[in-house]
């Protein structure tokens, strides 16, 4: 997963982000950065009744934070996001000792952004191509 910091390094770039089901996200400078939330939907189940059948939606809270507002919070993008953002730049992803690297190409000069974890080879690829 790549860190607080990188994710935010990636949105001070201008990176921008529309939340979908499945995105993570940290709280940021609330002393809440290593708690990672994600964004669900509502679980619907099928109950039982004496009456019948009831559709249930179900919402699960696990604190009373009713809201925050996006700016408040730091996307963690996934791998697959990632990838897809850097679009026709990207080459591959090669193993690197213990890490991984994240092969792209701008201008026909290809760049290697190497990191531990493979997210975060991708991130940083990612904001090398923000910041250009």
């Amino acid at each position: 997963m790549i860190t607080a910091e990188l994710a935010l390094r990636l949105r001070d770039a201008g990176l921008d982000w529309t939340p979908v089901s499945g995105d993570r996200f940290v709280i940021a400078s609330r002393g809440m950065d290593a708690d990672v939330f994600v964004v669900s939907e509502l679980t619907v189940d099928v109950h039982e009744a004496p009456t019948g059948r009831l559709i249930r939606f179900n919402g699960t809270t696990e604190w009373a934070l009713d809201s925050v507002e996006q700016d408040a919070v730091v996307w963690l993008p996934r791998e697959g996001q990632l990838r897809a953002l850097l679009g026709s730049a990207f080459r591959r992803l090669e193993p690197v000792g213990d890490g991984w690297a994240v092969v792209t190409e701008q201008d026909g000069t290809q760049q290697r952004h190497v990191d531990t974890d493979a997210e975060r080879a991708y991130a940083r690829a990612l904001l090398a191509t923000l910041t250009v």
